[in-house]
């Protein structure tokens, strides 16, 4: 596939940019950029994509699709009390709810540009099935790149934790069912299409030696780390009550901190939990909207940004962020980044870094995605800049992240379509959107 006449932001290393460009694509990769029509002779289809821009796919680094089937509820809560209230319907999950709740996610993030999705599902109760086979099969059917993160808590409300104790599980069968995961479904080639990684919920939820030994799995195994991380104030006072210390200085403790780990929200950082974020290559995965919902509080992106931190976005569950779309995050972060720090604390172009090569970087995955450039996988977005809402916005990357999210024209995973003119073509929506009304009607 050839597209050309197209703006593109190819969020290299370098930034570069053309005004009208083309991008060639052979098989699943990437094989030329630059300015200008592409040369004659070369086969295959050509999109004549005036009035688009190309950009990246976005890459989504926190979410909980099973909280598609249960959005809406408890929305004036904090979160702790939203957790408490939404546990006991959470324990009634089965297979079939999470890949309803899932497909629908994964189908809403894809047509909001988003080609890669790190999914933490740590929800998985005693009747409820294979849950991480449930969502591969989602994963699957959308189209899209899945990092799935197998969850895990083991400390119920008996020893003072959030969850019910009929939803937590013991020391060695949350491990097991980690390691199962990964020898099932873990793909570590550079195309993987399914990645797992080991993600203990939150201190608050796991026991202490839980956060070691699953960091010892993961280190074993080859896969990544992720949990929950200095999300509320709540949980730093409860953090130092119980431990005597920052949660950002209890991970460290377990083993937390490294360039295999990403953790979500990290909202209240002191500046020395900052700083080694970014001496250990630590990754954040913000997620502006969800923080906005339960009113946690602004993360400190463009101080994690100036420590040399990776952060990338994340949607965050759809019971905290019903909109479910990773476009509008650009947007979000950029005003919050603003909010904290000024006018200058997020430019529109580092918002597209955050969407593509950022999240990219917390997965470790940027040698393959979150730029446009030969060799990369084509995972691509092209947006319509064409019509109402942006017309006369000469600045298309500007378009993008201040105006309304874009429709897109054309999203492509490894040079697969997944949406074209708007729509989803790897699956039906109509049919996606029955089984998630029938599967949340079941649950509640």
């Amino acid at each position: 596939m050839i597209i050309e006449n197209a703006a593109i932001a190819t969020v290299d290393a370098a930034g570069t940019e053309h005004r009208s460009g083309h991008v060639v694509i052979d098989g699943e990769h990437i094989t030329a950029v630059g300015e200008g029509p592409a040369p004659e002779g070369l086969g295959g289809e050509r999109l004549d994509a005036t009035g688009c821009l190309v950009t990246p796919g976005l890459v989504n680094t926190h979410h909980h699709l099973y909280q598609w089937a249960t959005r809406g509820l408890a929305a004036d809560c904090t979160l702790f009390e939203w957790l408490v209230r939404l546990y006991p319907v959470w324990n009634r999950l089965d297979a079939g709810i999470t890949h309803a709740a899932a497909s629908a996610g994964l189908a809403r993030l894809a047509l909001t540009g988003c080609t890669t999705v790190a999914d933490h599902h740590y929800v998985l109760p005693r009747d409820g099935g294979d849950q991480i086979a449930a969502l591969v099969e989602a994963v699957h059917r959308v189209g899209v790149r899945g990092h799935l993160v197998r969850g895990s808590m083991d400390r119920g409300e008996s020893h003072g934790g959030l969850p019910p104790d009929t939803l937590v599980e013991d020391l060695e069968s949350a491990l097991l069912g980690t390691e199962r995961a990964i020898d099932a479904h873990h793909d570590p080639a550079p195309n993987a299409r399914v990645r797992i990684a080991a993600g203990p919920c939150s201190p608050f939820t796991v026991t202490e030696r839980l956060m070691k030994e699953a960091a010892e799995l993961a280190r074993r195994k080859g896969v990544r780390l992720h949990t929950h991380l200095a999300e509320t104030l709540d949980e730093q006072q409860q953090c130092l009550a119980e431990v005597g210390c920052t949660p950002a200085e209890y991970a460290e403790s377990l083993g937390w901190l490294g360039d295999d780990v990403w953790l979500a929200h990290t909202v209240h950082l002191a500046p020395e939990a900052i700083r080694r974020f970014g001496e250990t290559g630590t990754g954040s995965a913000h997620c502006p909207t969800s923080n906005g919902r339960l009113g946690t509080g602004i993360a400190p992106v463009r101080d994690l940004l100036d420590a040399g931190a990776p952060v990338g976005l994340g949607v965050d569950g759809a019971a905290s962020n019903e909109s479910g779309g990773l476009g509008e995050e650009l947007h979000q972060a950029l005003l919050q980044a603003r909010q904290r720090g000024g006018p200058r604390a997020l430019t529109v172009r580092q918002a597209l870094w955050l969407g593509t090569m950022g999240g990219a970087r917390c997965l470790g995955r940027q040698a393959e995605l979150g730029s446009v450039e030969p060799g990369k996988l084509a995972d691509l977005a092209v947006w319509r800049l064409d019509g109402l809402r942006h017309a006369g916005i000469d600045d298309p990357v500007a378009a993008l992240v201040l105006g309304a999210v874009p429709d897109v024209r054309l999203l492509l995973v490894g040079g697969r379509t997944v949406v074209a003119d708007g729509e989803l073509r790897t699956a039906d929506e109509t049919t996606i959107a029955t089984e998630l009304s029938s599967a949340s009607g079941r649950l509640r």
